[in-house]
């Protein structure tokens, strides 16, 4: 009884994994501009227009990766998605939610690790690994 539910597991998580949609830098920079300026700045360095009246400073996305030169998939994708909640924004992260929401997929950290997240998230995040 357990051998066929475990095929059937196997089998639904390869499904997944093989719908991974490709990224699409240039919609993801629309993204950026759309959403993310406003609080990072349109060149990415944390000083937007808002950054003043948060809490926490907008972090500075071109040195995402300048720690160890790899770029954290698994940590953006928490940040943008909302697993992991920012206070600086008075509400969990994203402050447009919805809009990321549905159309999902799944991309791969660096060391190959599946994440269930959005198409739209996975252009943004595509986006800002260009900017390290």
């Amino acid at each position: 009884m357990i051998r066929p539910m475990f095929r059937a597991v196997c089998a639904s998580v390869a499904a997944l994994a093989s719908q991974t949609m490709a990224q699409n830098v240039e919609t993801g920079a629309e993204l950026y501009q759309h959403y993310c300026a406003t609080c990072h700045g349109i060149d990415a360095t944390g000083h937007g227009p808002m950054a003043g009246v948060l809490v926490i400073q907008p972090t500075d996305l071109t040195q995402l990766a300048s720690g160890d030169g790899v770029f954290p998939t698994a940590r953006v994708v928490a940040r943008i998605d909302g697993r992991v909640p920012l206070v600086s924004h008075g509400s969990p992260m994203p402050v447009y939610g919805p809009y990321f929401d549905g159309q999902d997929t799944t991309m791969k950290t660096q060391d190959g690790q599946p994440i269930l997240t959005s198409q739209p998230i996975v252009d943004l995040v595509a986006y800002l690994e260009t900017l390290q």
